[in-house]
C-alpha cells in the first residue's frame, strides 16, 4: 500500500502498462489524473467539494480514451487542452462507499505528469472554466503543512519530478 487517506481509501500501487493496454488488461478505469509541474513545483486545486486541496482530473465519459479523459479535464479545470501530457502509469485503490458506489471497491485510473512554465499560470487562472468544482489554485509548497490536502493526490506529486 502507496497511501491510506482518513476514509479508508487505499491507493494499493502504481502499475507499469502501456496507456494502450491498460483499458484492455484492468477494469474499471474510471478516471484519470494530472500531476501539474510549474517551475520546481507543483500546482494544487482547492475542491469546494471535498474540502481538501487536490491533483486535478476526473471521471471518463462513456467511450472516452484515458487521453481524451484528461485532455478534457484539464480543459475544464485548468483551461487548455493541448499540453503534452505524460502517462505514468495506472493507479490501483481500494475505495471506501461513496458517492459513485455504495461498496467498498478496486478501481483504476490513469495517471499523467505534464510539466508548464511560470508564465502559464495568469493564462490557467483566467480560462480555466470549472470553478465551481475547483475553487482556487496554490502551489504546494504555499500550502503544506497549513491546509488540508488530499493524502493520496499528496502521494502522486511523487511520481512526476
Amino acid at each position: 500500500m502507496l497511501a491510506v487517506d482518513g476514509k479508508g481509501n487505499e491507493l494499493l500501487d502504481i502499475i507499469d502498462v502501456s496507456e494502450a493496454d491498460a483499458d484492455k488488461k484492468y477494469e474499471p478505469v474510471n478516471h484519470c489524473l494530472v500531476v501539474v509541474k510549474i517551475g520546481d513545483d507543483y500546482l494544487m486545486g482547492w475542491n469546494n467539494w471535498r474540502k481538501d486541496w487536490e491533483i486535478f482530473g476526473g471521471c471518463r465519459e462513456k467511450k472516452e480514451t484515458l487521453r481524451e479523459c484528461i485532455t478534457r479535464e484539464c480543459k475544464e479545470e485548468l483551461g487548455f487542452d493541448n499540453a503534452d501530457f505524460r502517462y505514468l502509469g495506472l493507479m490501483y485503490y481500494k475505495l471506501a462507499p461513496g458517492y459513485f458506489n455504495p461498496e467498498w471497491h478496486d478501481e483504476y485510473g490513469g495517471l499523467y505528469g505534464l510539466t508548464l512554465p511560470k508564465e502559464f499560470l495568469p493564462m490557467i487562472e483566467e480560462y480555466r472554466n470549472d470553478k465551481e468544482e475547483i475553487g482556487k489554485l496554490a502551489f504546494y509548497s504555499d500550502i503544506k503543512g497549513k491546509e488540508e490536502i488530499a493524502v493520496i493526490d499528496e502521494k502522486l506529486l511523487e511520481y512526476w519530478k
